[in-house]
């Protein structure tokens, strides 16, 4: 059995053998064309203002919740690191709760491990109330898995920590589970790149894609794709 990540078995191209995916994708895509494309348009906009208006800290939320990123073998790239020093300075202030989320898509460590890994080397306390989600590979399982380990806690206000294009995306989902969510971005300020433009328009095309899906399976009364996503 191979160990290497491979797109097609850990990657989001696992679904494409999934009808309710192949359903929600063409439903999103007609109601784009039917806009003339005014509605992706309006999905890019709105990610652009939370990308760059999200905060440094979160204002009422115990927990943190730090989403993981896909490991280049064992190593943390630089995204990643931005995530886990705001987690870092975070801690430094107050004892928040943290859960790093974040499973294996290789052989190596689970991407909440290496997270914790990196915290340790940077002074994490050792009464430090931390916990690991490492049993998903993608933004929605690592959020129904946090969930599932938060029990009533998941009610109570939560923070979301990630990188500011993945935000929008993360307050999406997570409110889409029932999460009381804010969000709380990596990097002191959105860096006005062709790459960050480019980060940011996939971004707003899954939040199409998973907003308009969920409306429609809401329209038409289909459970099993609304259970999906709720």
């Amino acid at each position: 059995m191979s160990t290497s990540y491979s797109p097609f078995r850990d990657g989001p191209w696992r679904h494409l053998g999934d009808r309710d995916v192949w359903h929600s994708l063409t439903v999103s895509a007609l109601a784009v064309a039917l806009t003339g494309g005014l509605l992706w348009v309006w999905f890019v906009l709105r990610t652009l203002v939370l990308a760059q208006r999200a905060p440094l800290a979160p204002a009422t939320a115990q927990t943190l919740l730090l989403f993981g990123k896909r490991l280049a073998g064992e190593a943390i790239d630089a995204d990643y690191a931005a995530r886990i020093e705001r987690v870092r300075s975070l801690l430094a202030g107050r004892p928040y709760a943290l859960l790093l989320l974040g499973g294996r898509t290789g052989a190596g460590l689970s991407e909440a491990a290496a997270a914790l890994a990196r915290l340790r080397e940077q002074g994490l306390p050792a009464d430090a109330n931390v916990r690991c989600e490492d049993a998903s590979t993608d933004t929605l399982e690592n959020l129904r898995n946090a969930r599932d380990l938060l029990g009533g806690a998941a009610a109570t206000p939560v923070a979301l920590v990630s990188n500011r294009y993945h935000l929008p995306r993360c307050l999406l989902l997570a409110r889409s589970l029932g999460f009381d969510a804010q969000i709380v971005a990596a990097e002191p300020r959105l860096r006005w790149t062709p790459a960050l433009l480019a980060r940011i328009a996939l971004e707003a095309s899954y939040c199409l894609w998973f907003d308009i899906g969920r409306r429609w399976a809401r329209l038409i009364g289909h459970r099993r794709m609304v259970d999906r996503v709720t």
